[in-house]
């Protein structure tokens, strides 16, 4: 339990955690509107291929390649609104269980291997964009150049560390609290 001077300096932490989340949560709720402006797209362009073909006999060139691009804007765009909304799967049959203190120790630990995973995962995904870029890499039919996907992979996986860190924080307060 904490002192008197310390419940002070808990419930500050307390207020600045609420205050990170809330930003958090607000820059994941724009970013997943380029999540969805990819779906809106995707959903018109298969709906005019499909039309392009059944119709006109000629399908769009390269919507095939095109819809793969918008599936990585779809995926990497919605991780941060995905993780503030605890969206995510979780296997808790074992978990729920323990007593309250060491499942919010088992959460601020799944919290940092999500923080590691994706930093490296936004790491990597700057080394490969920057390799992509230098070698020019572009699609087969449309010639779209890669290496932006793939930075916006690194780009997404910041607010997602950003918000993890933010849970594991309040997980660590919950065992410090106890």
């Amino acid at each position: 339990m904490f002192k008197h001077g310390q419940a002070g300096l808990c419930f500050l932490i307390m207020a600045i955690i609420e205050r990170l989340e809330k930003w958090a949560k607000l820059v994941s709720k724009w970013i997943v509107w380029v999540g969805g402006a990819g779906v809106v797209s995707m959903l018109a362009l298969t709906v005019a291929d499909i039309i392009g073909v059944k119709i006109f006999k000629s399908p769009i060139p390269g919507a095939i390649e095109i819809v793969a691009f918008l599936g990585v804007v779809i995926t990497a765009f919605g991780m941060a609104y995905t993780q503030a909304q605890r969206g995510n799967i979780q296997v808790e049959f074992f978990v729920t269980r323990l007593p309250e203190r060491i499942r919010a120790a088992c959460g601020a630990f799944t919290s940092l291997l999500g923080i590691i995973l994706f930093a490296l995962l936004a790491w990597q995904s700057v080394k490969y964009g920057m390799t992509l870029q230098q070698s020019g890499e572009v699609s087969m039919t449309s010639r779209i150049p890669f290496y932006p996907f793939v930075y916006s992979i690194a780009f997404c996986c910041i607010p997602v560390c950003f918000i993890l860190l933010i849970e594991m924080m309040k997980y660590i307060m919950k065992v410090v609290n106890k």
